[in-house]
């Protein structure tokens, strides 16, 4: 009976796989010589629980850190944060001005049309691959680039 709880108790508490859906993911391409490269993407929550993207890694850089701009007066800087909360339920998106992957010490220039493989960190849904489309340096909309 004791083994009978064990298991059923650790099949209740295991952590819910799939319950975080990436949308449209996309880096900006960069020019010869760039060190850093910006991310974006829709991250959809489809838990009733709060989650947390804490951060990431890829092949392509030494590091991948979570950034937001901050207006101070008439500047706006970049600032590194320790992570996004995605509520429950809920999406956070990351957006050029906004909320975005800094990709540091990047190893080769990101051209229009790769694929960049980046593994996402969250909390609860653990670790999630993704592929993000490497979009034009300047978009049709005048976006603000790094």
């Amino acid at each position: 009976m004791r083994l009978w709880t064990a298991v059923v108790l650790g099949v209740f508490s295991l952590p819910v796989f799939g319950q975080v859906q990436i949308e449209e993911p996309w880096i900006r391409a960069t020019t010869p010589g760039a060190k850093v490269a910006a991310g974006y993407m829709t991250i959809r929550n489809k838990s009733a629980q709060p989650e947390r993207l804490v951060g990431g890694s890829s092949p392509v850089a030494a590091r991948v850190e979570t950034h937001i701009h901050i207006k101070e007066g008439d500047v706006v800087r970049m600032r590194e944060v320790k992570g996004y909360d995605i509520p429950a339920n809920g999406v956070f998106e990351l957006k050029p001005g906004g909320a975005h992957l800094m990709l540091v010490d990047v190893k080769r220039p990101l051209k229009e049309g790769d694929k960049v493989p980046l593994v996402l960190k969250f909390e609860k849904s653990g670790e999630v691959k993704v592929d993000f489309e490497v979009r034009p340096l300047v978009s049709a909309h005048k976006e603000h680039s790094h």
